[in-house]
Order: structure tokens, then C-alpha cells, then sequence
């Protein structure tokens, strides 16, 4: 059991457990510690210590309370904005703590009758702390740095925030080991010389943080995903705007306003849509149809002709197909009075024509881009005439608007062409169908 003991005390005081003479070395720290606490000087050195202590914490009081106060008064007059950055990340703050340590560093060989191991053991503690000190303001001066990145116009191009934290992540492993061989006083050189042989443990603990930097360094160089994009990412029920791009995750906001994590290498896994193309063209897609009752087609009557001639939007349309059909018939169709013989206009045409110009008109569509009204192959719903058009607004809001009222105006306006919506029929038809057969059995025949 003292054999034990010794060898703790010397490990403590920093002797070498494997030298031959470890056990003696031990017993004599041992020895010597006692002798220490047990003579008055001890009075003196604990005394001493614990003024040391006092005037560490005074420092610390007056650094975090008088100091860095002062600091920020300072710099909220200063027209720059990265030294708010660096207070509102607690950089100084965290600084200050350097202070105290920093005097008992400097005050432990003035303290009378301390031991000389005794003082080495806590000067490493020191050092130790130091060190973690330095590690957490260097973490806080990171985060400073991507606060004042992410308010340049570029940076929603190219974050920088996966990167610092792989700075960050590297500076900590570096600081573990510089705190383990301060307090171990061991060369560092040792602890970094057998990561060699840890690297498939560390290959393994950081696989994902490896492939999300790598994810990370591929979006970016290739300008895949940006702060603000609307993308769609349905594996993982993502659909709404990118708020953070990091080293180990994207977190997407959806339009309900939950929050979706995903994993960053998973963006070179699987496909995603990013919307921001139809944000810089400057234009929203319709791709929506009208489907007409195929029973309700039919060419039109010189009166129907003369009147959608007096419609503005189909004035000149109307003047230029009569003018067109006049000059086909009178020179293919000898005999005009069958309907087959000749070509004529009809209301689906017409209708098709109405809404090309009211389109076209229409404040709310983007001439520049894709402009189109065709049909599509008849089916059992009917004649689906679809448009295919972009609005110049792509706000949401703006552009269900525009939908709305550009769909509200064709549906009023297909039966002043003859013409009927297809509609599937619905309880109430079937039901008003049901009592004209009972009204037509009563009758008497």
C-alpha cells in the first residue's frame, strides 16, 4: 500500500514511474510532503497561497466588471463594426480570465516556504488553464470572424462557417494535447507522434465530420446551395429556405416553420431542387389547364363572329382570320355551303386566342420568358387547354395572386364562347338527374 501511494505522490510531483528509482523518489515526495504540513512554515506558504488566490480573484473583478466595460464603451464609439463583433461574442470576456491566471503564474515563486514541487505541480496547473483559456476565446474569435463574413454580399455565395469550424475542431485537438503534456510534462511531440497510429480510430469517430467537410468544400467551390435558398429535398421531408450552412449540417426551414437537419454529405447523396434559378430569372411558373367539355365545341355563327369581332382583345384576331378563311375558301372551296368544304372559326380556337391576348396584356406575366397556350391531347376530362406562362413577380404571395385572378377571369369567360368547364359529376347532379326520371314517370303518357 505505501508503495503505492509513493508511486502516486511521485507521478503527482513529476518523476518518471518507469526510472529504476521511482518507488525512492516517490517515498522521499512523500515524506517530504508531510514533513511540509507539518511544520509552521506551512502556516506561511498557505497564507501565502491563499493571499495569492485573493488578489487573482480582485484582478479577474476588475477585469471583467472595470476593463472590459470600458472596452465596450469605447467601441460603441468607434464607427467600425467587427470590434461590437468581437464584445458580442464574449472575446474579451473570455480574455479576461487570462488575467488572474496569469498573476499566480508570475506570484507563485514569491510565495515563502513553498515547496518547489509543490509549486511546479500548480504552475502546470496554470499553464494548463491557460491553455483552455486561450482555446475558448480563439473559439469565441472564430465565431466573431463568420458573424462579420456572413454581413459581406458574398458570403451567402461562399460561407466560410464549415471551414472555422474545422479550424476550431484542430485547434482544440491541439489543445487537448498541449493541456495532457503540460500536466504530464511530456514533450507534445510525443502525444502528436502516436495520432500516426490512432488515425483509424479518428477516421472512424470523425467519418461524418470528414465527409461533410469534403460535402462542405464541393457545394461551395461548385455553388450547389446558398443561405436563403428554396430548396426541395424530399428523402428528408425538406422544403422551405436554407438558414445555416455548417460543417456537419444544413438546416432548411419549411413553410410550416419546422426546422429540418440534414446531414451535409447528404446533398452529394441524394438529389435536391434549388429554386433559386427561378428567383434570378425574374419570373414564377403557371403550368396550370382549363379542360372543356368536348360535347361543347363547335364552329361559329356569322353573328357569334360579328360579335367577338367588337371584344377588344380578339378585334384584331377576328379581322385577320376573316380576312385569312375569305382568301383560303374563295380559292379551295368552290362550294362553301358544306360545312366540310370549307375552314371556319370556332369557339375553342376563339377562346384559345381570347386568352393569348389577355395574357399578353395582362400586367402581371413576364413577356421575356416562355409564353405559351396550347392544347393537349384530348381525354376522358375533356380538352385540357394549358397555359404555360411565368409571372414577373416570384414572391409567393404575389404570385398565387396573380394565378388566382388570371384562372377567376377564364372561367367566367368560357361560356360567353359556348363553351362548358368539365366537371365530374358531383352528389347534387347525380341527385337532380335521380328527380327528373321520377318527374318523368308520374307524367301521364
Amino acid at each position: 500500500m505505501n508503495v503505492v501511494v509513493c508511486s502516486a505522490v511521485g507521478w503527482l510531483f513529476g518523476s518518471d514511474p518507469a526510472s529504476p528509482t521511482a518507488a525512492a523518489e516517490a517515498a522521499a515526495d512523500s515524506a517530504t510532503a508531510v514533513t511540509w504540513f507539518g511544520t509552521p512554515p506551512t502556516i506561511t506558504a498557505l497564507a501565502g497561497l491563499a493571499l495569492l488566490g485573493l488578489v487573482a480573484w480582485l484582478a479577474l473583478i476588475v477585469a471583467q466588471r472595470l476593463i472590459v466595460p470600458m472596452l465596450a464603451a469605447l467601441t460603441e464609439r468607434t464607427p467600425a463594426g467587427w470590434d461590437e463583433i468581437l464584445f458580442d461574442r464574449v472575446v474579451f470576456h473570455r480574455l479576461s480570465w487570462a488575467v488572474p491566471l496569469l498573476l499566480i503564474a508570475q506570484g507563485l515563486p514569491l510565495v515563502p516556504n513553498l515547496s518547489t514541487d509543490l509549486e511546479q505541480f500548480l504552475g502546470r496547473f496554470v499553464s494548463a488553464s491557460l491553455i483552455l483559456v486561450m482555446l475558448r476565446a480563439f473559439a469565441a474569435f472564430l465565431a466573431a470572424v463568420n458573424e462579420l463574413y456572413s454581413r459581406l454580399p458574398r458570403a451567402k455565395e461562399r460561407p466560410i462557417k464549415g471551414y472555422l469550424q474545422v479550424v476550431s475542431i484542430i485547434a482544440h485537438l491541439a489543445g487537448i494535447i498541449l493541456i495532457v503534456a503540460t500536466l504530464m510534462q511530456k514533450d507534445p511531440l510525443f502525444f502528436f507522434s502516436g495520432l500516426g497510429a490512432m488515425t483509424a480510430v479518428l477516421l472512424l469517430v470523425f467519418r461524418d465530420s470528414l465527409l461533410s467537410l469534403v460535402a462542405g468544400i464541393q457545394i461551395t467551390s461548385n455553388d450547389l446551395i446558398r443561405v436563403g435558398d428554396w430548396i426541395e429535398m424530399p428523402q428528408f421531408n425538406a422544403d422551405g429556405d436554407v438558414i445555416d450552412i455548417a460543417l456537419n449540417s444544413v438546416r432548411v426551414q419549411n413553410w410550416d416553420k419546422t426546422i429540418t437537419v440534414i446531414p451535409t454529405h447528404k446533398f452529394l447523396e441524394n438529389s435536391f431542387k434549388n429554386w433559386r434559378g427561378m428567383h434570378e430569372s425574374g419570373g414564377r411558373r403557371i403550368k396550370r389547364a382549363v379542360h372543356i367539355d368536348i360535347g361543347t365545341i363547335r364552329f361559329l355563327t356569322d353573328e357569334e363572329i360579328e360579335r367577338f369581332g367588337r371584344f377588344v382583345l380578339l378585334e384584331e384576331y377576328i379581322a385577320r382570320k376573316k380576312a385569312e378563311l375569305e382568301e383560303y375558301n374563295r380559292i379551295h372551296c368552290p362550294d362553301p355551303s358544306f360545312v366540310a368544304n370549307a375552314r371556319r372559326l370556332t369557339n375553342v380556337g376563339t377562346l384559345r386566342a381570347y386568352i393569348i391576348n389577355y395574357l399578353r396584356q395582362h400586367p402581371g406575366i413576364n413577356k421575356d420568358l416562355t409564353f405559351l397556350v396550347r392544347q393537349l391531347p384530348p381525354g376522358p376530362e375533356g380538352l385540357p387547354i394549358k397555359i404555360y406562362v411565368f409571372t414577373s413577380d416570384t414572391r409567393w404571395a404575389v404570385y398565387e395572386g396573380i394565378q388566382a385572378d388570371i384562372f377567376d377571369h377564364i372561367l367566367a369567360i368560357v361560356p360567353e364562347f359556348g363553351l362548358r368547364v368539365y366537371q365530374k359529376p358531383a352528389g347534387s347532379d347525380v341527385a337532380a338527374l335521380g328527380r327528373a326520371l321520377d318527374v318523368e314517370r308520374l307524367q301521364p303518357a
